[in-house]
């Protein structure tokens, strides 16, 4: 049974509580982003739009469909072209990913992927131009994923300034635990983004608690939940204790009316068919590298556009059998 809610993440915060109720307009009739603008003023708290994603896909009882793809890999130009394929193919939110030298939290395939891209010249500058090229044609949210210490020497001010002026939404900081995340949350509030927080299997119920009451804080904010211990990487099948595990944080964080999202060894159509099923949405991430991987760089884009597409049916799939 799916877990079904109302997704209030930013209700404890007045400022932009009334913003969050605004209905989604079906994606076929939006309009464009200077018009979205001008009729709502939304925009203004880029975060709000993960927000609008989520309750897109809830009264269409189904989740959120987030496919990962590296900043610079296996260029900039084709980054930026991957991404709007994926978005027209179905997705609902993306996640860019930051190269970095020694990344702790990513398999081989999301390492080799992040390593060309550093070795082709992509920069944490490079990474915000991708966001804004997409942005400008795109009002599907956008959130970064990198490690803490470039985003250090980078300066934490003028990284969220500089994200949300390009389209950003939210930020992912895998090596950053909650503890010591207090003066990025503090920037990325300011300029209106998400800092979303990392939930691994063997997290206890008291530290779930924990990054709950951090995140209601934020804007737009939802759990990413990683549905095994280790790094990422596509798996042929899903943990075993998957199920129980997200039962255990909705247990925990259902009076915070956060999302719930599953990440780490999600692959195929058949998995986002399950998770779906009881989690609010899903990151496809090594899978879809490996797809880019696999083809040439003029067939990297109707490839990507194929795999998304499978995997946005997959859900819809999952509905229709239910209603059934």
């Amino acid at each position: 049974m799916r877990i079904t809610r109302q997704f209030q993440a930013d209700a404890h915060n007045p400022a932009i509580s009334s913003r969050c109720k605004l209905t989604l307009l079906e994606k076929s009739m939006e309009p464009t982003k200077s018009s979205a603008k001008d009729q709502s003023g939304i925009d203004s708290i880029p975060a709000t739009r993960i927000t609008q994603a989520f309750e897109y896909a809830r009264e269409r009882e189904r989740g959120v469909l987030i496919p990962y793809f590296m900043c610079g890999y296996p260029t900039a130009a084709q980054s930026v072209k991957l991404t709007l394929a994926a978005i027209e193919a179905g997705a609902d939110i993306i996640e860019l990913g930051m190269p970095f030298s020694d990344p702790l939290a990513d398999g081989a395939t999301i390492q080799h992927a992040g390593h060309i891209a550093l070795e082709r010249g992509m920069t944490i500058n490079g990474c915000i131009e991708i966001a804004r090229q997409i942005s400008a044609r795109s009002d599907t949210p956008l959130v970064l994923m990198g490690y803490y210490n470039p985003l250090l020497a980078y300066g934490i001010e003028r990284f969220c300034q500089m994200a949300a002026a390009s389209g950003v939404c939210g930020l992912i900081i895998p090596d950053l635990p909650s503890e010591e995340a207090i003066p990025l949350q503090q920037a990325a509030q300011q300029h209106g983004l998400s800092l979303i927080f990392l939930l691994p299997p063997a997290i206890s119920g008291e530290r779930i608690t924990q990054i709950a009451k951090i995140a209601t804080s934020s804007y737009g904010s939802f759990f990413y939940c990683v549905s095994l211990n280790g790094v990422t990487g596509a798996r042929a099948t899903l943990p075993p204790h998957l199920h129980s595990f997200i039962q255990r944080v909705y247990d925990y964080t259902k009076d915070f009316h956060l999302p719930l999202v599953v990440g780490f060894g999600i692959s195929t159509p058949e998995h986002i068919a399950e998770v779906t099923s009881y989690a609010d949405g899903v990151v496809v991430a090594s899978a879809l590298v490996k797809i880019i991987d696999q083809y040439e760089e003029d067939e990297q884009i109707e490839a990507a556009k194929r795999y998304i597409s499978s995997l946005h049916q997959a859900r819809l799939g999952r509905r229709a059998k239910e209603t059934n």
